[in-house]
């Protein structure tokens, strides 16, 4: 009977020593130090002599982040303390990260880790695979729109070929068809191209007429190409796509096809039906034309040619916006007119590089921002918004591309005033996704 009561004395003191150490675990898992010292810090305070909120630049403002969003903005003794990592930037500035509506990254095979370590947190593919969107949690945030929808033959077919970067399509029903696909697979917004090619100092012009004959054929061939669900070519599509006209720039060679109108409206009516947006590689006047005629809500770029005050003014009035791409498109004629204009009008800029363009930086271009401030009389602080908070409501996420409580913590730093130097901003001190810390050139502490 006394070793029973022994053993069951036994078991009652494991019991009770089990039950004390669940206990502390649960306090040890509850504290946020606890987390913190378990690697990944959940809880980020972060100090600096500026803060770009996104929409207004504010001094000596501090930043909360808690499990991936900011909880807090204001000044650095409102903070109370706690167990956070803190991060004392000193004389820095902190920003949202950098949104690009323009790249190509996937279809050029652009490291992710590259872009995000240089100020862009979040980028949209316009031109390549199409997937869902993913990333923005230690990873650089990717939204596509799918490959490019353009007339058989048509651009960018010429230069690229097709795969994974152009869908032709010949009839309101194979369009309306590649909307709905695209949009299932993941497509955050439609892109199409209205570009006969050949304008003067555009990239995508150099030896026009000669890949355009060597691919002929091709194009030729896949136009008639039987496709399931698909209605038969359209003999009267393809005259108006205009794919026999001399090229209207420069009278050489012969022009790329572009969509027809009645095929560009029935592609915006089912990306609408389906709220989604479309926008359009647009380069000169014919394209521009169909553009706004059709409804569509975005130009991919400036246009290269000189665009008609009156056309660029019912743009405007639609509701249209651009995004610049100014740097790839430098060497333009009509660039520095139509942004020009198109600001008189009081039409909205928003940022895009066009990253994966070879002569343009992977991540933030202040090439881009200073041309904006040139040639679209653009205050300092108007770039930084269209890159920040202007894109982030673009695309349907108006906390994103801000440091407003709630927004997703993607956050850059740099030392010093961007204002003074917006050079700087490609090469960022401090760069976090998602509340994950993923460059970080400061001292930190706790």
């Amino acid at each position: 009977m006394k070793s029973v009561c022994l053993k069951i004395t036994s078991l009652i003191s494991l019991a009770s020593r089990i039950t004390t150490g669940l206990s502390l675990m649960s306090v040890m898992l509850a504290s946020p130090l606890a987390v913190a010292q378990m690697g990944k810090h959940d809880a980020l305070l972060l100090h600096a002599a500026r803060v770009f909120d996104g929409h207004r630049m504010r001094t000596n403002t501090s930043v909360q982040v808690v499990n991936g969003k900011v909880t807090q903005i204001g000044p650095r003794g409102s903070f109370a303390p706690d167990n956070a990592k803190v991060i004392d930037l000193g004389d820095a500035t902190i920003l949202p990260g950098f949104i690009e509506l323009h790249a190509h990254l996937s279809f050029q095979h652009v490291p992710a880790d590259t872009v995000l370590k240089h100020g862009i947190t979040t980028i949209r593919d316009v031109g390549g695979p199409v997937h869902k969107p993913y990333g923005g949690n230690g990873t650089l945030r990717m939204l596509t729109s799918g490959p490019i929808i353009t007339a058989p033959g048509g651009y960018p077919i010429p230069l690229t070929g097709e795969k994974n970067i152009a869908t032709p399509v010949s009839t309101e029903k194979e369009a309306r068809e590649t909307v709905r696909n695209l949009i299932d697979a993941g497509a955050v917004v439609i892109k199409i191209a209205l570009e006969p090619g050949g304008e003067p100092g555009a990239p995508w012009s150099c030896g026009h007429a000669h890949v355009h004959h060597h691919n002929h054929a091709a194009a030729g061939n896949h136009a008639h190409h039987a496709q399931p669900n698909h209605e038969p070519p359209n003999h009267e599509a393809a005259n108006d796509a205009h794919s026999s006209h001399p090229h209207p720039n420069t009278g050489l060679g012969t022009a790329w096809p572009l969509l027809a109108e009645r095929v560009v409206k029935a592609i915006v009516d089912e990306a609408h039906v389906n709220k989604r947006r479309v926008t359009a590689h647009i380069a000169e006047v014919k394209g521009a034309e169909i553009a706004i005629n059709a409804g569509i809500d975005e130009w991919a770029h400036v246009p290269c040619d000189i665009i008609p005050e009156p056309l660029l003014k019912k743009a405007v009035s639609q509701g249209v916006r651009i995004v610049t791409t100014l740097d790839t498109l430098s060497k333009c004629p009509g660039v520095a007119h139509n942004t020009r204009v198109w600001r008189e009008q009081g039409g909205e800029l928003l940022y895009g590089a066009e990253i994966a363009h070879p002569d343009v930086p992977r991540g933030i271009d202040a090439q881009e921002l200073m041309y904006m401030m040139q040639m679209g009389n653009m205050e300092t602080l108007e770039v930084l918004r269209a890159a920040t908070s202007k894109a982030g409501e673009h695309l349907g996420l108006p906390l994103l591309g801000t440091l407003l409580p709630g927004a997703p913590a993607d956050v850059i730093a740099i030392k010093g005033d961007p204002t003074h130097n917006l050079k700087n901003l490609e090469y960022p001190d401090l760069v976090i996704s998602g509340g994950e810390i993923v460059l970080n050139n400061f001292p930190a502490a706790f």
